[in-house]
């Protein structure tokens, strides 16, 4: 079932005891939605599109609510969001921050920025806000394996 952005990183600072920055969370959603769509015969975690930024992949929606933050620790400012519920995606956003969760920013934007990997083939600067298609990403995770 896919879920908004929204409440995977609600689960995601939960899980992590809101440690992590609008950039890791930005990170860590990204791969979960990539193994997601890998184990889940193309199946999205998350509703929306990720868009090719200069720091790897970003999904607006989620941009927008936790950019006030800056560098710092994304507080709990999703009061008003559905909680994720148990299942195959409440698993996997965890197993997702208990993998990733301590990498850092530097290794999570290495992680993201793989040479032919989808932020890669879409990432056209100076064009801002290039759209990553989830069939990229698939196509991603299907070359990792």
């Amino acid at each position: 079932m896919t879920i908004s952005v929204l409440s995977a990183a609600k689960r995601l600072g939960i899980k992590s005891g809101w440690t992590l920055s609008n950039l890791e969370l930005q990170k860590i959603v990204y791969l979960a939605h990539m193994f997601y769509l890998g184990e889940n015969n193309g199946s999205p975690l998350v509703f929306g599109q990720f868009e090719a930024w200069d720091y790897g992949p970003v999904h607006p929606d989620l941009y927008r609510v936790a950019k006030v933050f800056g560098s710092d620790p994304v507080q709990n400012i999703f009061h008003s969001v559905v909680d994720v519920e148990p299942g195959i995606e409440q698993s996997m956003l965890d197993k997702a921050v208990d993998v990733l969760g301590k990498a850092g920013p530097g290794r999570l934007v290495n992680a993201t920025h793989r040479k032919n990997g989808a932020w890669d083939k879409n990432y056209h600067p100076p064009a801002r806000h290039c759209v990553i298609p989830n069939s990229d990403i698939l196509a991603e995770y299907k070359g990792l394996e």
